[in-house]
């Protein structure tokens, strides 16, 4: 290549680069708006007849009867409507229905949810732009650091959340939860993480780069999706505790909590959206091992980074085992939960910047 090829090519790269970082800056704007949006929907949704009703039948005498019913006068006919709540029972949990989400019933806090989900969709889009972009600057998979991880990481967790959106999940209580820790997420990778666009080391000169590490990702972004439902189920079954003890909980807790998924169904989700992936993460850690006798000549030499994850693989047994078995159902096993994605955090924050290791790509 001569010189004047290379200084243009270089100076197309530089350009990419700029471009992504403007993309990656559009897309948290974006996420902000949307993030407005889904706390709007919140707002506006708090007093609807279906949340109050959902949040009557937490109680247990209520849980008892038929909902209230309302009288509508049709001409001289008096008509009864029954409010629609959807109950999810689980063998040997409470008999309590799904709340109606974050807009509670409401019509305007309804058109709210519906623009934030159109701006996560467009925030989506811009990021996804941003990451393609990063990839073309530096004319390799955008995996070579921990900047690159992070952008490339929530957007595959926002994939997953409009993907389960898309085969009409009921997921948009997550809305909420998942667009603020991605603002955070992008937050930390601009201000913190950020490295400029240079060529991988030659260890990562594999095919097995996007293979092994795009599964990581993913598997990372539905670990998270997880984690969100896992922390959510803990405050919803305190709160059902609470009402079922004849305790008052706070108008804060009551306005939020009544509004999401019951209990048993946040554990169910936590557990299946785990237990779907586990295989995956399995086959993550062997193709890192082959990678690494492909790179190092030895499949495993307990690198931390190796270490943390197959501790991490551990831990997520051990809570798949804990669901399997009677005695460690609900609150025990999301702890189990909770301590296997802090194994996960672990290992991709904490080995990358604080400890000295083979896979110290972090960059930062």
């Amino acid at each position: 290549m001569t010189s004047a090829a290379a200084t243009t090519l270089a100076a197309t790269n530089e350009h990419l680069a700029s471009m992504s970082n403007t993309l990656i800056y559009s897309s948290m704007a974006v996420y902000t708006l949307a993030f407005f949006a889904y706390i709007f929907e919140w707002l506006l949704g708090s007093r609807s007849r279906v949340a109050r009703t959902a949040n009557a039948l937490t109680t247990e005498p209520a849980a008892k009867k038929a909902p209230a019913v309302t009288v509508k006068k049709a001409g001289g006919t008096a008509v009864l409507e029954r409010p629609k709540v959807v109950v999810r029972s689980a063998a040997g949990s409470r008999d309590v229905p799904d709340g109606p989400g974050a807009h509670g019933g409401d019509e305007q806090g309804d058109l709210y949810g519906r623009i934030a989900i159109s701006l996560t969709v467009l925030a989506f889009l811009v990021e996804l732009a941003g990451v393609i972009t990063r990839a073309a600057s530096v004319q390799r998979a955008p995996w070579g650091n921990m900047y690159e991880f992070n952008i490339t990481f929530s957007t595959v967790a926002v994939a997953i959340y409009l993907g389960l959106l898309t085969l009409k999940k009921n997921v948009r209580w997550m809305g909420l939860f998942l667009i603020t820790t991605v603002l955070l997420d992008l937050g930390l990778a601009v201000t913190v993480l950020y490295t400029a666009s240079e060529p991988l080391v030659p260890a990562l000169h594999s095919y097995w780069l996007y293979i092994h590490v795009s599964t990581a990702i993913f598997c990372g972004a539905v670990f998270y999706v997880g984690a969100v439902a896992t922390i959510l189920y803990l405050f919803k079954d305190s709160y059902e505790n609470k009402l079922e003890t004849g305790g008052t909980p706070g108008r804060f807790a009551t306005s939020v909590l009544e509004r999401l998924p019951a209990s048993a169904s946040l554990d169910k989700f936590a557990y299946r959206v785990n237990a779907a992936v586990f295989p995956l993460w399995t086959f993550t850690i062997i193709a890192g091992a082959i990678w690494a006798g492909s790179a190092w000549g030895r499949y495993w030499n307990w690198d931390p980074k190796e270490t943390w994850s197959f501790i991490t693989w551990v831990a997520y047994a051990c809570y798949l085992h804990a669901r399997a078995t009677a005695g460690w159902k609900g609150r025990k096993a999301a702890y189990l939960a909770m301590l296997a994605f802090g194994c996960w955090l672990f290992n991709y924050y904490g080995v990358n910047i604080f400890v000295t290791g083979k896979h110290s790509y972090a960059g930062v």
